[in-house]
């Protein structure tokens, strides 16, 4: 992993397109739950709004690569390992200082830095074109 690699303006986009997901997935959570939607049903239709909104921006803008199944299967098992490091990052703060947001925020540059590195080389792969 180059240093160039993360300091690209593909990296900065990819961010970018990271909080543009959550900003969609929290607002839509809010608004739901505002109207008076169950809390857990709110958090799954935010976060699969976001989901799909985020595989989109990165497909089309980050990536600029043609969508297929295989990617979106990929990009799927990313979301997976980025959500089974969160786990793990917040499981070890609960253990050590009862406070599952640290492990939260200290999760954060990780998975976004997995999730940049396995897109750009595995999921969105230039010159990759399996349907």
């Amino acid at each position: 992993m180059s240093r160039m690699t993360l300091a690209s303006p593909q990296f900065l986009v990819y961010v970018a397109g990271g909080v543009l997901t959550a900003l969609i997935d929290i607002g839509l959570l809010q608004i739901l739950v505002f109207k008076g939607v169950d809390p857990l049903l709110a958090a799954s239709a935010g976060f699969a709004a976001g989901l799909c909104v985020n595989y989109a921006f990165h497909a089309k803008v980050t990536f600029n690569n043609v969508s297929t199944f295989a990617k979106l299967m990929r990009f799927l098992c990313v979301v997976a390992l980025n959500y089974l490091m969160t786990l793990g990052f917040v499981a070890v703060a609960v253990a050590l200082f009862q406070q599952p947001i640290i492990g939260k925020l200290v999760s954060l540059p990780f998975v976004a830095v997995n999730g940049y590195l396995l897109s750009k080389y595995w999921v969105f792969k230039q010159g990759d074109t399996a349907a």
